[in-house]
Parts: C-alpha cells; structure tokens; sequence
C-alpha cells in the first residue's frame, strides 16, 4: 500500500513570517535613531552657519567635540542665552550704522541740490525722515501738487532711484477743522497729499509701486503744539520715511 504524497505547504515557511517582521522592527528601530541623532548635528549646524565669521561664536566652537556627540544639546542649550543675546546686540550696531549712512548720504544730496532751505532730514529708528512743508507742495486745503513744488519731488525721486529701500509717505494737519465736498475732515485731506506725492514719484522713475505707502495721520502726530499760526504751519507737513533696508511693508 502506498503512502500518500503530503505536498508541502504552498509559500514560505511560518518562522520566515516571524523573522521578517523581527528584522523590520529592527530596521524601523534603527532609522528612528539614526534620524534623532540628526537632529542635534542638523540644529547646531544652523547656528553654525548664522554666526560663521563672528567672534561671538569662537568660544562655542572650541568647547564643541565632535568625539563627544552626547553632550552637544546640552552645550548648545548653555550658549544659546548668550549667543542669541549678542547676536540681537550686533544687528542693532549694525542697523545703527547703515542708518548713519544713509543719513549722510540723504545730507550730501540735500546740501549739493540746494533743498536745505525747503527740505529737513533728521533720523528714527525705522530710517530717515524727510520733511516738507505744506507751503512747498500745497496751497491751504488743498491735495494738488503746486507747480513750484514738483521740482523740489523730482529731486527727491532722484534720490530715491539711487537706494533700493521701502517708503512710506505720510500727510500731516494742524489741528484746525476742515469740512469740504472733497475732504470731510483732515484724515481724507492728509491720505489725499501723501497719495498726490507717491503718484507724483511714480510718474517721474520707473519705480516699484510695492515699494511705496502712503499714510494719513490727520492732526494726530503734531511736532508742535498747535497754540499759534507759525506752529500750525509746522505742523502741516509731509513726511517721506526712507524706511531702513531691514524693514518692509510686509
């Protein structure tokens, strides 16, 4: 009598499935440290890079063993306090110092086109500020450009073609009421001239539209008290911020 032919099972044998999925684990296992041990070298690399060439990141290079990956989060941990401290203190010298600049040159221009008379220029924290008088741009209530006043824009456009930063435009009133059909109040008569100078710079360069915006303060930001005719005068202005490279309307 013969035996039966017993076929084998079909597909791989059961302790294969068992191995297989032991050997996944392990691989799984490993990528997941392999990937945290990246992260510590990825996030000290990044500070590497953003203080290359200072002299402030010296002393944190040379307590760095690269021997002695252990112990990087925690010496990282230590310095970034300090480092984070005196890289804020050397992007406000350096923000100093391109303001100073600028002013000079702003100066320099102002003095060799003979605006000295017509145009001031002083420095803020957020660039430099040119201020002109209504009585250069403006008749009383009024947002047109006067035709004496566009030589004194076309020179300030000229300037603005020479340096690559943002401006904002903005219109100033004393504190007296105006109520007509075109400007209700002095917040439409101030937004009203600082728009008539930006369209007045555009049409004269090919500039970057982005780069401007205008604003209308009204009465609100007086430099004067508003107690006498001479200060009203002052106080009915337009201000054209050279904003410093750093800053931007975005």
């Amino acid at each position: 009598m013969k035996r039966p032919n017993k076929k084998p099972p079909k597909g791989s044998p059961q302790w294969m499935t068992t191995y297989s999925d032991m050997i996944t684990l392990i691989l799984v296992f490993f990528i997941l440290l392999f990937s945290m041990s990246q992260i510590d070298v990825a996030r000290f690399e990044v500070v590497a890079e953003s203080f290359r060439n200072r002299m402030i990141f010296d002393g944190f290079m040379t307590t760095f063993d690269s021997e002695q990956t252990s112990g990087n989060v925690d010496r990282f941990n230590e310095n970034e306090g300090p480092v984070k401290e005196n890289f804020m203190q050397d992007s406000e010298d350096a923000n100093q110092e391109s303001l100073e600049e600028l002013l000079a040159e702003v100066e320099e221009f102002l003095e060799e086109n003979q605006l000295e008379e017509v145009i001031s220029a002083n420095r803020t924290d957020q660039g430099i500020v040119l201020i002109l008088q209504e009585r250069i741009l403006f008749d009383t209530a009024e947002a047109k450009i006067k035709a004496a006043g566009e030589p004194f824009l076309d020179k300030v456009s000229l300037l603005l073609s020479n340096i690559p930063n943002s401006v904002r435009v903005e219109g100033h009133t004393d504190d007296r009421p105006i109520s007509t059909a075109q400007f209700p109040s002095n917040w439409e008569l101030s937004g009203a001239r600082a728009s008539s100078v930006i369209r007045h710079i555009l049409a004269t360069n090919d500039f970057d539209s982005d780069r401007f915006m205008a604003v209308g303060y009204g009465d609100t930001r007086p430099i004067v008290p508003n107690d006498s005719p001479e200060n009203w005068q002052r106080n009915r202005r337009v201000e054209i911020v050279i904003l410093e490279l750093s800053q931007s309307f975005n």
